[in-house]
């Protein structure tokens, strides 16, 4: 996972696939037609990943396609950006 030097968790919009994605490390989102499709997304996933308050079971894929599974606290939540 990405963090700056602040340990904010960075979402980047980018171009992927034919279209636009977001992308965290060396994650990428789905593909989406447009950039704003991809920023709102991006955004709404930053949003998610910052609230609190509740335990949450976070299933992410690897860059080499491997799958995981991690129970997070639900007051152990990162601050998170969108750029791009």
């Amino acid at each position: 996972m990405t963090q700056t030097s602040d340990g904010r968790i960075v979402y980047h919009v980018v171009e992927h696939d034919g279209g636009w994605a977001y992308k965290v490390g060396d994650v990428f989102s789905e593909t989406f037609p447009d950039h704003d499709s991809a920023r709102n997304a991006a955004l709404a996933a930053a949003n998610e990943h910052r609230l609190g308050g509740r335990d949450a079971d976070i299933e992410y894929q690897d860059a080499s396609g491997k799958w995981h599974t991690e129970h997070e606290p639900g007051g152990d939540r990162p601050d998170t950006t969108v750029e791009g």
